[in-house]
């Protein structure tokens, strides 16, 4: 393997949907009959691409299927995808957490992974016994983990609950602890799945530092994944791009982030369905109506617009909107609640309405991501309500404006974008 530390060869992740085992006696049997002769599952060649969205015809799916990539020494590997797309099923199997269903993995040197809040902690035992704990677990002395100790709680921040059970601690400082753990143990990999998100700005940002240094510094070896496609163009390398359980792209991380926009719908200016939870259900949501999905004109005003149905009275409500670029640099965002005057909604149908004056967007493709939630209380999953659409120039006025770093453009950048809430019914 030379300097390579991890090598994946042909690797797929088969799960059979509602129940386990193929369905039936005489199948498992079969199934069994043909591993004790070293044959191949004659169930494997069964199964569906796994797209989440649609309804399919076979109770097997392949949540991964033939992925192979190598990883050198050193080397920070990022993993993006949409939800669903195998990412944390990749890194459960790397861990060890669960096994794959065909291929092969090669991996040289200890692993230390954080795939959720509080991987590897027991509720029962304190900060301080979790710590000596997850050493154990990556195979330490206890002369190994004592000369790390002081360095992990310093980085976590959390001495002064260090000897309290961890069943006690917030998500947050779960998060701390355990990172400082997975970071400072002499292990020569390190894998980590979205769970940095949980954190604060400041110790995501402390995190990532460290992250750069034990690659440059230690030579380990770190695999990431994250939906924050800024995080991962700057910390990594190289990227692997999955897709229903398919690997698309493999190669410099600039490439594959390109890859990844632009198989994005950039033509997805409207969407219809129903989202939600048990008191507010999204409907729609749209960008200028525009059904045609055609690119729209910077002297256009852009009026994007949400429509909910409340089922039962929310005593404080908040949406917002943010846009971001081609590359997921964020340009702008919408928000409908001020946080200094908290505001409820009542039953019945609403349209929250939106609107970006002319010639405040350069030319371009953008994102818009909805967020919609309870403040401080919970958050409403609105993914599938995301859109997508274009800008063009209609005219030289225009990108002579857009290339005028005035006050007056500067202006109406900084606007509030919120207009008006209508009630339909």
């Amino acid at each position: 393997m030379s300097n390579t530390v991890i090598k994946v060869e042909n690797l797929g992740k088969q799960y059979h949907l509602g129940q386990v085992g193929t369905g039936t006696i005489s199948n498992d049997i079969n199934r069994w009959w043909h591993r004790i002769r070293g044959k191949e599952d004659p169930y494997l060649k069964i199964g569906e691409t796994n797209d989440r969205s649609i309804k399919g015809d076979s109770d097997l799916v392949w949540a991964l299927k033939d992925i192979s990539f190598e990883i050198k020494q050193g080397e920070v590997l990022g993993i993006i995808g949409k939800n669903g797309a195998g990412k944390s099923t990749l890194l459960k199997i790397l861990s060890r957490v669960t096994g794959p269903t065909v291929g092969d993995i090669k991996v040289k040197g200890r692993i230390a992974s954080l795939l959720e809040v509080g991987t590897g902690f027991h509720p029962d035992l304190s900060g301080r016994e979790n710590i000596f704990l997850n050493g154990a677990i990556l195979g330490m002395s206890k002369r190994e983990i004592k000369t790390k100790f002081d360095e992990i709680v310093d980085f976590s921040g959390v001495e002064r609950y260090i000897d309290t059970p961890v069943k006690r601690y917030s998500s947050g400082m779960y998060v701390r602890l355990a990172f400082a753990v997975a970071a400072h143990l002499e292990s020569e990999i390190l894998i980590i799945d979205e769970v940095l998100a949980v954190g604060d700005a400041e110790f995501q940002k402390k995190c990532l530092g460290k992250m750069g240094d034990v690659s440059k510094q230690d030579g380990k070896t770190i695999l990431f994944v994250s939906h924050n496609i800024l995080l991962i163009q700057s910390l990594c390398q190289k990227a692997i791009l999955l897709q229903n359980g398919l690997m698309l792209e493999n190669g410099e991380v600039n490439d594959v982030v390109a890859s990844y926009n632009l198989k994005k719908e950039f033509d997805k200016c409207v969407w219809e369905g129903r989202q939600g939870d048990e008191k507010i259900t999204i409907l729609k949501t749209s960008v200028n109506d525009n059904i045609s999905g055609k690119p729209l004109q910077t002297s256009e005003k852009i009026t994007i617009k949400i429509t909910v149905e409340v089922s039962k009275k929310i005593e404080i409500i908040d949406f917002t909107f943010h846009l971001h670029s081609f590359f997921n640099y964020p340009v702008l965002m919408g928000v409908f609640n001020d946080f200094n005057d908290m505001k409820g909604i009542d039953i019945g149908l609403y349209e929250l309405v939106f609107e970006i004056p002319p010639y405040t967007l350069a030319t371009g493709k953008y994102g818009v991501i909805f967020k919609i939630g309870y403040p401080y209380i919970k958050k409403i999953e609105t993914s599938i309500c995301e859109l997508n659409f274009e800008l063009v120039s209609d005219s030289e006025f225009g990108n002579r404006y857009l290339a005028n770093n005035s006050p007056e453009y500067n202006s109406i950048v900084r606007s509030n974008y919120f207009k008006e809430l209508i009630k339909l019914s």
